[in-house]
Parts: structure tokens; C-alpha cells; sequence
């Protein structure tokens, strides 16, 4: 479903990615981990790009507009699958039917009394769930996600994991965390340095041997 071929990123003469070959199947959950710097984030972008068009995003910076509302900024995961004049009127007097998809899925999260808050507002941690709502409000098949739940303490994000893991068909996460890469995913990418050195089912790893990537 996802390809990549002997692909390579540079940026100011500096190898982020070395020849990266990849092949993504439909219905596999993957998480891409290593050290930071190891080029997980710019791995996710790449291939994010080979298939925006279709995918849910969850950027590490969250990507939110801080001016307008929770219920705004969830609502922008589908803004180009409506027409133009539904979006302004949803902008200037919120419709009912979006606000109860949006308000459903914010119960999800524990945020829906927030839904007409100003993004501004929030904390961190309610921030990357108002950008996680806004993927899950996108209603497609794949997720691309990058250190989705890095602001949640354990049971939000044993929450969100089993959320975004029954929503999704098709996912690739970004991950520091070895133990919820284990756990939700089915198979482990592990990046050093811009290359791939572990490529595997996660049945087949342990938590050892991924935390060597980090020594």
C-alpha cells in the first residue's frame, strides 16, 4: 500500500535518511522508534506524502490554530471532503450535526466540555487530544502519527492507543516509547542514524533489545 524505494532526505548537506526501502501492507499497525535525532519524524513525513491524500495526520507540534475553538480545530480534519459554503457557516454558526460528531468524539477523550474553548486556552496535554480528535473527525482509513500521545500521562495514553488502534485501518506511529510499541503494534521499524536496523513483528522483539536503539 505504501512504498518506498531506496529513498534518501537531505537537509544543509546533512544525511537525515539513507536509502530507505519500505513496503506498508493495508492493515498493519507499525511503529517507527529510536533516538531522537535517528530520523523517525522525517521518515513519517515521507511517507505521509506518499499518501496525504488519504491519511489522517497527527503532527508532533500539533498543528492547531490557537484562536479558534476545540470544536473549530477538530472540525478541520474535514475540511476538503466538505463544500466552501459549509465550511464558512460552520465557521460563523456551528451547524448541529458536526458539533454532535465532534462533541462524541471529544467524550471519547475526556475533552468535551472544552468544545467551544479557545485552543489558546488549553494545557498541553488537551492541546495533542483536540489534535487527535481532529484526526479521528478526518474518518479515514490511515493515521500517520507522530509521538501522538507524548503529552498524556499513562492512562490517557493507554486510552488514545486503544482508540486510534479500533478507529484506524491502516496505522504508523511514531514512537519513543518501546512499551507502547510493543504493545499496539504489530510491527517495529527500528532508525539509527537515518537507516533501518531493525525491521520486525513485534511478537518477535522484546523491550532489550529496542532500548539499545537509545543507548
Amino acid at each position: 500500500m505504501i512504498n518506498l524505494q531506496s529513498a534518501s532526505v537531505n537537509y544543509e548537506n546533512k544525511i537525515i535518511l539513507e536509502d530507505i526501502s519500505l513496503h506498508i501492507n493495508a492493515g498493519e499497525t507499525l511503529a517507527l522508534v529510536g533516538h531522537s535525532g535517528s530520523g523517525k519524524s522525517s521518515l513519517l513525513k515521507l511517507l505521509y506524502e506518499n499518501q496525504k491524500l488519504n491519511s489522517a495526520l497527527i503532527p508532533q507540534e500539533y498543528g492547531l490554530v490557537l484562536s479558534l475553538s476545540v470544536f473549530h480545530n477538530v472540525y478541520m480534519g474535514q475540511l476538503g471532503q466538505r463544500p466552501v459554503w459549509y465550511n464558512l457557516l460552520n465557521l460563523v454558526k456551528p451547524l448541529s450535526e458536526p458539533v454532535a460528531q465532534i462533541k462524541n468524539i471529544l467524550q471519547q477523550l475526556q475533552l468535551e466540555e472544552k468544545l467551544f474553548e479557545p485552543v489558546a486556552k488549553l494545557s498541553g496535554g488537551q492541546q495533542q487530544r483536540t489534535a487527535i480528535a481532529r484526526a479521528l473527525f478526518h474518518d479515514g482509513k490511515v493515521l500517520l502519527a507522530d509521538e501522538p500521545v507524548s503529552s498524556l500521562d499513562e492512562t490517557q495514553s493507554q486510552l488514545v492507543m486503544s482508540l486510534l488502534c479500533s478507529q484506524f485501518e491502516t496505522i504508523i506511529f511514531s514512537l519513543h516509547d518501546v512499551d507502547l510499541a510493543l504493545k499496539f503494534c504489530d510491527r517495529i521499524i527500528g532508525l539509527d542514524h537515518g537507516t533501518i536496523v531493525i525491521d520486525a513483528l513485534a511478537r518477535d522483539l522484546n523491550r532489550a533489545e529496542l532500548l539499545k536503539l537509545y543507548a
